[in-house]
């Protein structure tokens, strides 16, 4: 990593370093042990384009454990030497596409070979008990082979209505048992990874997490989430507190309001059915969303180890109230421009209700209850065919006093913008005022730039490589504790109701635009304005 790299001077409204970071001495990378991933859904559309491509980088990396075996459980009928050579293709195509997270040309063949090598494939109906019957023999074959009671991955890349049916059945067969300690010390573990969404609503999500528990304990449970994989959502909470320079303005007294942003110039993309049974709200606000909010707003761990951070984002959850359905907002994308291209209406895509009356769009005020956050609302949004992919953290802070600036139009005195960008350019920006060149005292904005990109070597990523192998780990600091997806639900739970009943009609907006103008009228009256997304914001 280029650690070292002298800082590129910052052009335009930009600031230049004063000097060039010393390189430090790196953390070494803890190895894993030895285990295996029982892969379900094995050649469905999530294996294929993210958990496979993030194995194979893992490998690359030598991040994998020195000894590790691959076991894909799917319907198709097939062998395991079958599925390897439709992986190979699979992975050989996204190399290949210039909109995949890869930045390579090729494959490498001993990367990939350490992969294939441990590959073994299980055809099935995971809900059904001849399947597991046949999985605990390969289980056992693992368990030899690795000298002990087996270190198993069971990886639920399937439908979320069959995560109870499939865990139930791993219960039954006693493959999530872990092997009985020996000396003191645990000859294996057994841990389950559950991709989201954890649940539908507040009692479905209930339901769901009492139903996986009486197979399972929750060191056990990784709810994965892969925004938590991404190195610049990790860095929130590097930056806030590693700099004593911002953890003291990060409270009430300095910050005016917070929004965040997750939009996407994408419509639905043919998942028109699954739209239809979720949503904009429920596909993004309790977990997305609501998880880069908690790493905004929560206290300082006393470490970084799993126990302390989930205990303070559990904190900034239970502070939460309710959201008040009259400070929600929800709209559907009508036919437009997106990024130079015709995109049609939501109402048109396949699979959709002609009279649907779901919503592609959602704004929503949240408020925390506590003595740093006390009256300092989060404005969030998200949606589809919006102007462009974007996902930032925009913190305003309060404007300074006017007295010295007395003959300064009021307008020309803004506030300054702390800007925390995930996606797609990920980076950190810092708006300020400055006096402009001149015989008079004229106040412009400009901007610091950070850019990953810039100081570091960018290495293939597609968002699951640090979540799998923290998983291998054991460390649960980036993934969902029950009590969390518990509390997400329940604060949006009355926003999700207050939908269902209403029979109007959901308001529209044309497709490229910034959503529907409710959404502007929810800051307005605040007096405050949303961050526009289709270009970078200067100011605001």
């Amino acid at each position: 990593m280029a650690d070292d790299r002298p800082m590129p001077s910052q052009s335009g409204a930009g600031a230049q370093a004063a000097s060039t970071p010393k390189s430090g001495k790196r953390q070494a990378v803890k190895p894993a042990e030895p285990c295996a991933i029982v892969l379900f859904g094995a050649t469905g559309d999530l294996a294929n384009r993210l958990v496979i491509p993030a194995l194979y980088n893992l490998s690359r990396a030598g991040m994998l454990p020195e000894t590790f075996e691959l076991i894909g459980v799917a319907r198709a009928e097939g062998t395991a030497e079958s599925w390897c050579d439709a992986l190979y293709a699979a992975l050989k195509n996204d190399v290949r596409n210039p909109a995949s997270a890869f930045n390579i040309d090729h494959i490498d063949k001993t990367a990939w070979d350490r992969l294939a090598n441990g590959i073994s494939y299980v055809c099935g109906d995971a809900t059904h008990p001849d399947l597991h019957a046949k999985l605990s023999e390969v289980i056992d074959g693992v368990a030899k082979r690795q000298g002990g009671g087996g270190n198993i991955i069971f990886y639920l890349a399937v439908a979320d209505q069959l995560f109870g049916p499939v865990i139930e059945q791993l219960g039954h067969a006693k493959l999530t048992q872990q092997p009985e300690t020996k000396g003191g010390k645990r000859r294996g573990w057994r841990r389950v990874i559950i991709e989201k969404p954890f649940g539908h609503s507040l009692d479905s999500a209930r339901e769901l997490n009492g139903n996986i528990r009486r197979s399972l304990q929750e060191d056990q449970i990784f709810r994965i989430d892969h925004f938590l994989g991404k190195d610049t959502v990790q860095s929130i909470m590097a930056f806030r507190f590693a700099n004593g320079l911002f953890e003291p303005i990060w409270n009430r007294d300095r910050i005016d309001h917070v929004q965040i942003t997750v939009a996407e110039s994408l419509g639905v993309e043919g998942r028109g059915k699954f739209y239809e049974a979720t949503g904009a709200l429920r596909d993004m606000v309790p977990n997305h969303v609501l998880t880069l909010l908690s790493l905004v707003a929560m206290e300082p761990p006393v470490g970084f180890d799993a126990a302390s951070v989930r205990t303070k984002r559990a904190d900034v959850f239970e502070a939460m109230p309710q959201v008040d359905p009259s400070r929600a907002v929800r709209g559907q994308y009508l036919a437009g421009e997106v990024l130079g291209k015709t995109a049609k209406a939501y109402r048109h895509e396949p699979d959709v209700a002609p009279d649907s009356r779901v919503e592609t769009f959602a704004a929503i005020q949240f408020e925390i209850d506590n003595w740093r956050w006390a009256g300092v609302p989060f404005y969030v949004r998200t949606g589809k065919h919006l102007p462009r992919r974007l996902t930032e953290i925009a913190i305003c802070f309060k404007q300074a006093p006017y007295a010295a600036f007395q003959s300064t139009p009021v307008d020309a005195l803004r506030p300054n913008w702390l800007v925390l960008s995930i996606a797609p350019d990920e980076g950190i920006s810092l708006q300020f005022e400055v006096k402009r060149p001149g015989p008079v005292v004229d106040l412009a904005a400009v901007k610091m730039d950070f850019h990953y990109s810039e100081w570091f070597t960018k290495e293939p990523n597609v968002g699951y490589e640090v979540l799998i192998r923290d998983v291998m780990l054991g460390d649960q600091t980036l993934f969902m504790s029950a009590d969390i997806v518990d509390q997400g639900w329940r604060i949006v739970q009355p926003v999700l109701d207050a939908w269902a009943a209403d029979e109007a009609d959901v308001p529209g907006y044309a497709s490229g635009r910034d959503g529907p103008r409710a959404a502007e009228d929810l800051l307005k009256r605040d007096g405050r304005s949303w961050r526009p997304i289709a270009e970078s914001a200067e100011t605001s």
